[in-house]
């Protein structure tokens, strides 16, 4: 019985995680351009989660390396994209274009 919820936690994050291809590009589509939106990262963050859980179940290091990886750049756009941006150097401010 829970060696059948731990296989359905990872095919839940694998769904998660492939998914988060066809959100990005139904969102470039509706925006006519190519876009990653935020809901991207959301879904890797949680994809990589669960794989890494089902990862760590399974103990298998390479499995675990890379979503745990994976999981770390996941994290970091979504701060950098979160986080205020500056406005950009203008002569003035002594910086030469």
């Amino acid at each position: 019985m829970l060696n059948n919820a731990w296989l359905v936690l990872g095919l839940i994050g694998q769904a998660v995680f492939s998914g988060r291809f066809l959100l990005q590009w139904v969102y470039s589509e509706i925006k006519r351009r190519s876009v990653v939106p935020m809901a991207f990262w959301y879904a890797s963050i949680i994809g990589a989660l669960l794989l890494l859980c089902y990862a760590c179940y399974k103990k298998d290091p390479v499995f675990i390396v890379g979503q745990a990886g994976g999981l770390l750049i996941y994290v970091r756009n979504l701060h950098l994209r979160r986080r205020p941006r500056k406005e950009p150097a203008t002569e003035s401010s002594g910086l030469a274009s």
